[in-house]
């Protein structure tokens, strides 16, 4: 029998998970679905490696059928359908590893009591992605359960890039600048060496454009600076979440529309962004297919922004060899793509409309100074080794070790 790497990535309603075959150097992908509607109108969907369907359903309680119910599903499901895997590890994507965490670390009650702590730097996020650490600690104490942080990337960032202007009785606090999305560059990061000697070397910046949308600058594969900050609404514009904001703002809604914090955290996350400008959708394709004005106001100033914060980061690296485009827009919005190149003429951009419309991996122009490229990015196979890692020993997964870091 192989050992099996089960990874979560548990939201407030929904647990997405993939099953991997740790045995094997590759880690290939032997099971993948998601169980979505909790609490409410649950259903579930399983997939093998090869896409066939293993199983489907939905649940009439939806009200008594939450993350605990989902995780006991899930452990009875890949029993019956692993295909002779054995459960061996857990990873678990979690988005806040604060200061102390700076690579994946194995789960420990202490562990995640600490992790509880960092709610308010994730409250979207951070205590749903706890749930079934704790459930299985409970089930399972003795299963080896990895935590893998969407900060830790960007601990080698210079002191410098992570500062904000404050007084230091608050900055020693935790208040800096932490950045996101680190599961999605480091999967980048590891996979541009056969792909481009210079990306891997040089200086690259990646977008990573979904509903959730940041974008990181890296030299020789390690984080420079990022879009995102303190928090992940920091930033470009995203699907639901308002990004970059004076901070007068907020000042002015609590002062003037008697917001209290609770209804600025609501609007911020979950009213603004795409949805919040459109007045019509928080999906991209929803928006690019739609000849509303307020839909075209909400693409142009993604794209402006992004084009904003593609020369900041540009400015950080005193230099680009090559542009990255990832995740759900970045991989797919091929107008999104020519829009944000066009913009970045002044950098020596030039695109091959012809490649980029069909999506092909290397999307630049033969006069183009920087290379673009389109490079899905696979979040959860990061997880999936760095969980072998810290479970079973293997590589290397210290962020602190490599480039300049604080």
């Amino acid at each position: 029998m192989s050992d099996l790497i089960l990874v979560l990535n548990a939201g407030s309603s929904s647990i997405k998970f993939r099953a991997y075959d740790a045995q094997r150097p590759e880690l290939p992908l032997v099971m993948r679905g998601a169980i979505d509607g909790l609490y409410t109108a649950p259903r579930f969907r399983a997939l093998d490696g090869h896409g066939t369907e293993l199983g489907n359903g939905r649940w009439n309680d939806g009200a008594g059928f939450g993350h605990a119910e989902a995780v006991d599903f899930l452990a009875e499901f890949l029993r019956d359908h692993a295909g002779g895997h054995t459960l061996a590890a857990v990873g678990h994507r979690v988005v806040h590893g604060g200061r102390r965490f700076t690579g994946p670390v194995r789960v420990t009650p202490a562990v995640v009591t600490e992790l509880a702590t960092l709610r308010p730097l994730a409250p979207l996020h951070q205590l749903h992605n706890l749930k079934p650490i704790e459930i299985l600690l409970e089930r399972r104490p003795r299963l080896p359960q990895v935590a893998c942080f969407d900060t830790a990337f960007h601990v080698t960032q210079h002191e410098l890039a992570q500062a904000f202007a404050l007084p230091q009785a608050i900055t020693d606090l935790g208040v800096r600048r932490y950045g996101f999305h680190g599961l999605s560059y480091d999967y980048i990061a590891s996979v541009l060496p056969r792909i481009d000697a210079r990306a891997a070397q040089g200086a690259t910046v990646v977008a990573h454009l979904g509903n959730g949308s940041s974008m990181c600058a890296m030299r020789a594969g390690c984080s420079v600076a990022s879009t995102m900050g303190f928090t992940a609404v920091d930033g470009l514009p995203m699907g639901t979440r308002s990004g970059s904001l004076d901070p007068g703002v907020i000042l002015f809604l609590m002062d003037e529309l008697k917001l209290d914090v609770r209804a600025v955290e609501d609007l911020l996350y979950r009213r603004s962004g795409l949805l919040g400008v459109s007045g019509i959708s928080s999906d991209m394709r929803e928006l690019l297919a739609s000849d509303a004005p307020r839909a075209r106001l909400a693409v142009s100033l993604y794209i402006y922004r992004i084009g904003r914060e593609l020369g900041s980061l540009a400015a950080a690296l005193q230099g680009l060899d090559t542009l990255v485009f990832t995740a759900g827009v970045g991989e797919n919005a091929a107008y999104i793509r020519q829009q944000v190149c066009q913009q970045a003429a002044w950098l020596g951009v030039a695109l091959n409309d012809e490649a980029n419309a069909r999506g092909e991996a290397l999307i630049s122009g033969a006069s183009s100074r920087v290379a673009v490229r389109v490079i899905p990015t696979d979040e959860e196979l990061m997880i999936a080794r760095q969980t072998r890692a810290v479970a079973f020993g293997g590589d290397d997964v210290s962020y602190a070790m490599r480039g300049d870091a604080p």
